[in-house]
């Protein structure tokens, strides 16, 4: 799929690959869907994996080098999993570019919006902006309230994480409801 991508990239695409499937498949947690009000739709997945990813590039902000550049590479397979997905869905050559930047826009807009909450661990923000992307179009949406819980309790998690699994494609996000 989009691994070949990691064919491009020197040493690291074992540990970018690694770390990659690691926070989809943490995206991807059946219990987000069932029981935290994760839309299961390619939308609430997309919300998701962004969700999983912002606080993951808030750990490696502070990481050296090493894990910075895993970062980065992480962005490219995750924008570069986008397109596939885009493709996937039959949206056209000449569509995609837009869509994309529709995508990176929404991806970089929740980037900001998460950081204030969760940089003054307020829940009732957090939620409240979950709320917002999650449900958009949503006249009574769930209050996301549990997700934003589950979401601060990873931050706390991911801050205590070794610098070493960072650089290793080793960091772990917590199973939803433990």
């Amino acid at each position: 799929m989009i691994f070949g991508l990691f064919k491009k990239k020197s040493g690291n695409i074992a540990i970018v690959k690694r770390q990659y499937e690691a926070l989809t498949a943490a995206a991807r947690q059946p219990l987000l869907y069932t029981d935290l009000d994760v839309p299961d739709t390619v939308m609430g997945r997309f919300e998701m994996l962004s969700a999983v990813l912002i606080l993951y590039f808030r750990r490696t902000r502070s990481s050296a080098r090493a894990g910075q550049e895993i970062a980065q590479e992480i962005v490219d397979a995750f924008f570069e999993d986008v397109d596939h997905s885009i493709r996937e869905l039959g949206v056209g050559d000449v569509s995609v570019p837009k869509k994309m930047k529709k995508l990176a826009g929404m991806f970089y807009g929740r980037l900001e919006s998460y950081a204030a909450a969760l940089e003054g661990r307020d829940a009732g923000a957090l939620a409240a902006a979950l709320r917002r992307n999650f449900h958009a179009d949503v006249e009574d949406a769930p209050s996301m309230r549990g997700l934003a819980s589950y979401l601060l309790a990873v931050e706390s998690v991911l801050s205590d994480t070794a610098e070493e699994d960072v650089e290793t494609g080793r960091l772990r996000i917590p199973t939803a409801g433990t």
